[in-house]
């Protein structure tokens, strides 16, 4: 397999905040550096394999949702342990029985190399059950968001895009995203940190729960 990694930890157990590792994989869309995607956002994904039912809906489903990530300037790309061939053939199946074309990248994986390194599976492991990490990468190359889904229960797209939605507002306005926000609604202001505007707020609650809105 023509793979090759830029000095990738064995399980480096990444967390938010920590910048992803770099390397360069073969793809359905031919090699891939995810370096060179600095200076947009980047939403990595893995799945367990090929052929099985969950994932395919998952990618029917994201391939139709792909405009809507571009529109955020948000590119997407997959992980599996599968081979090249294996995901073109995967592809075709769901081209000619859904109707759609997967054309965001897909690599392959098949030594857990960048699996281990992202921290998707234990050093000990040999399969790729626990593949079923999603990282939400910005512009910088920082991991901002991560989440983690069994292999029976399907991701849900409009919460990924509403993830993407809620980074990028969050730093357009320097702001914090309440529970259940979505766009359009009011964000929060960061808590105070000066004692005096606390004795000050006009209740125990105002110096650190507050609406942001408009250009406030």
């Amino acid at each position: 397999m023509d793979q090759t990694t830029s000095s990738l930890p064995p399980c480096a157990g990444l967390r938010i905040g920590d910048f992803a590792p770099d390397f360069e994989a073969r793809s359905t869309v031919g090699p891939v550096r995810l370096s060179a995607h600095r200076g947009r956002w980047l939403v990595l994904f893995s799945h367990p394999a090929d052929f099985t039912p969950v994932c395919t809906t998952e990618f029917v489903a994201l391939a139709r949702e792909a405009a809507a990530f571009e529109a955020r300037d948000c590119a997407l790309m997959a992980l599996s342990v599968d081979s090249l061939f294996s995901h073109f053939a995967w592809l075709r199946m769901i081209r000619d029985r859904f109707g759609v074309e997967v054309r965001f990248p897909i690599l392959e994986d098949p030594t857990l190399v960048i699996a281990r390194a992202f921290g998707m599976v234990a050093a000990q492991d040999s399969d790729s059950a626990a593949v079923r990490t999603t990282f939400f990468i910005d512009p910088k190359g920082m991991i901002r968001a991560m989440t983690c889904y069994p292999a029976n229960l399907g991701r849900s797209i409009p919460e990924m895009l509403r993830i993407l939605d809620g980074l990028q507002a969050i730093d357009a306005k320097g702001a914090l995203a309440p529970a259940n926000w979505q766009p359009g609604e009011p964000l929060l202001k960061p808590p105070s940190q000066n004692l005096d505007e606390v004795f000050d707020a006009e209740d125990a609650t105002s110096w650190f729960l507050r609406d942001k809105r408009g250009g406030d």
